[in-house]
């Protein structure tokens, strides 16, 4: 199952009768680390070509080894944020096993998770703690390293949802080489529309997503030295513009102040000029150069130690010769008195020829003892110059930490001053989009206005036409009025005179006899004579009569 998962995990075609082969039923009981690491090495770790997933193979090893060695204690950290730890450690730990991360590695992490909470590095704190590791061991394991982190030592003060999101930054950048991200608007290729996206920068690529969870992501830029990228005029509206140019394609997008536009241009051209140079991601050459630094240091301290131990083996090798001549002097003193006990004869010969070599003797042990005085001599002065250089160490130490002292307080008033701007840059983009607004409301208010001052001006020069008319209408109306009442004064005139003259007629009853033209038809006779009306006259006036004889 283990070697069916990493060959899965590793994109490694999996050989079940390689296994079998390899461990077939010998009787030897369970196969042990050492047992397992030679199938490991020559059937999936020869074949692996890279093209696999790092978080996910690291993921598989954490489940393999987390459980058993994670702490049971409750830490104040998730155990995603624990496996991020983990994966951070194996990034900064020595290339030697049992793995452990060394003081120095520990103190760059911590300062990077504070950075990133926004805190200020307790640089005392870490300086008593690192004391207290020195006396005990070299550095801490993987799981020590999580208790640290999780115990919450040097993030007091600060809530779990904090402290996760530091390690997710730092995790991003050391891990997964994430050099920038952050929100900007990139112009279309196709509907040129402008749409804010999730940048990632990436060593080699650029890519872009919907929002900042990467779930949706939208495309890349794929990044080579033969890319470019370079500053734009404000235009269609849309400010801080600058372009990436590659082979294939080229990028417009509008960053959302000076000072994140600025900041971009100068991430990418250093990612670009880092492609044509051949070099590694700025974090991975800084690991690098403390590593080989510590190497440095480490050989300088051993080659102290070497020189320390040659002196020291020196000196102790002068003591033996200083002892060796002084048994030869306490040897050759009884040997003098033997003699002279046994040759009393030879007495002066031999007293001159002792007091000779005696002589001799003493030249000898004065130049020994000069060579001695001189070699402590050297040891005193070699040992001045190491104190000398333990004092300028110091110095150099005490140094750079205010130098780091500095550069922290600078990075904090420059990460102030960066929310200011971001915050500023904000409302200012939240005026200009009120004021837009404002200018187009007031734009289409104008134009809405316009055009009912000119439907006003029709409607008025209509309303005057109309008017005019209905001025000459009244006139025609009142003229009109006049004649009808001369009209009507006139037929009331006649009415009132037809009305007599007709009563008159028809109190008369024909005594009075109309002049009317004459009918072609006969005429009727009368008492008086032919009659002045015709027959149907006649009826209708016997109608008449009779019909006002009923009334």
């Amino acid at each position: 199952v283990l070697s069916h998962n990493l060959c899965t995990v590793l994109n490694v075609p999996h050989d079940p009768v390689a296994l079998e082969e390899h461990f077939r039923d010998d009787d030897e009981g369970p196969v042990s680390n050492q047992g397992y690491m030679p199938y490991l090495n020559k059937f999936i770790l020869e074949k692996v070509q890279g093209n696999f997933d790092k978080v996910e193979f690291n993921r598989m090893c954490w489940t393999l080894c987390a459980k058993k060695n994670l702490s049971k204690s409750p830490l104040q950290i998730s155990d995603e944020d624990a496996f991020k730890v983990w994966v951070i450690f194996n990034f900064l730990s020595e290339d030697k096993y049992p793995l452990i991360i060394v003081p120095e590695e520990i103190e760059y992490l911590l300062k990077k998770i504070t950075e990133a909470m926004g805190a200020g590095w307790q640089q005392e704190q870490f300086d008593h703690y690192k004391i207290a590791l020195n006396t005990s061991r070299e550095g801490l394991s993987a799981w020590e390293l999580i208790d640290l982190i999780g115990s919450g030592q040097f993030s007091k003060g600060m809530d779990r949802q904090t402290v996760s999101m530091a390690i997710n930054e730092v995790f991003n950048e050391l891990i997964l080489d994430v050099l920038k991200q952050g929100y900007m608007l990139k112009k279309g290729h196709k509907r040129k529309n402008w749409t804010e996206r999730w940048f990632v920068l990436k060593p080699n690529i650029i890519s872009y997503y919907v929002s900042e969870d990467l779930k949706d992501k939208k495309g890349d830029i794929i990044l080579d030295g033969n890319c470019c990228v370079e500053a734009l005029p404000d235009k269609d509206g849309k400010k801080c513009l600058f372009l990436i140019k590659c082979l294939d394609k080229s990028f417009e997008i509008s960053a959302s102040d000076k000072k994140k536009k600025q900041e971009w241009i100068q991430a990418i051209q250093t990612t670009v000029s880092l492609l044509r140079a051949g070099s590694p991601p700025p974090h991975k050459e800084a690991r690098q150069k403390r590593k080989e630094l510590r190497q440095k240091l480490l050989a300088e301290q051993e080659e102290l130690e070497r020189q320390m131990k040659e002196l020291q083996t020196a000196n102790e090798n002068k003591q033996k010769e200083l002892e060796t001549v002084r048994k030869q002097l306490e040897a050759a003193a009884a040997r003098a008195a033997e003699e002279e006990k046994k040759r009393l004869q030879t007495q002066v010969e031999l007293q001159d020829r002792f007091s000779l070599e005696l002589e001799r003797e003493k030249m000898v042990r004065q130049k020994m003892e000069e060579q001695v005085a001189q070699k402590s001599s050297e040891l005193e002065q070699y040992l001045q110059r190491v104190r000398e250089l333990e004092e300028m160490y110091k110095q150099l130490q005490e140094a750079l930490e205010v130098e780091k002292q500095a550069r922290q307080d600078e990075e904090t008033v420059r990460k102030l001053q960066a929310r200011l701007l971001e915050e500023e840059s904000a409302k200012r983009a939240e005026l200009e989009k009120w004021h837009l607004q404002q200018q187009q409301t007031i734009q289409m208010t104008e134009a809405e206005k316009q055009e009912l001052e000119n439907q006003r001006m029709i409607k008025e020069r209509a309303l005057q036409v109309a008017m005019q008319q209905l001025e000459q209408l009244e006139l025609e109306r009142k003229e009109a009025l006049e004649q009808y009442e001369e009209v009507k004064k006139k037929l009331e005139t006649a009415a009132n005179n037809t009305k007599t003259w007709k009563d008159k007629v028809a109190h008369h009853e024909g005594l009075i006899r109309l002049i009317e033209p004459g009918s072609k038809n006969p005429h009727l006779i009368t008492n008086w004579g032919p009659a002045a009306f015709t027959e149907a006259e006649l009826e209708e006036r016997q109608k008449n009569w009779k019909g006002k004889k009923a009334t």
